[in-house]
């Protein structure tokens, strides 16, 4: 079952990200070692597969 926008979200702020803002439905994160990633949807809907690995791939990035 896919997670939850705001599951991603919650993951994002975990790993230590930050909400830079972004248009519409669009936020954008950026991590203080350079990481950014954008993700995009209402807060309710699923992700999409895309958007699970790309955040996945980020919090990875950050730990190395």
């Amino acid at each position: 079952m896919p997670k939850k926008i705001h599951e991603l979200i919650v993951m994002l702020e975990k790993a230590g990200f930050a909400n830079r803002g972004g248009k519409g439905s669009h936020r954008n994160f950026l991590h203080p070692l350079g990481a950014k990633v954008t993700v995009s949807g209402k807060l309710s809907s699923d992700a999409l597969k895309y958007q699970e690995k790309e955040v996945k791939s980020k919090i990875e990035e950050i730990k190395k």
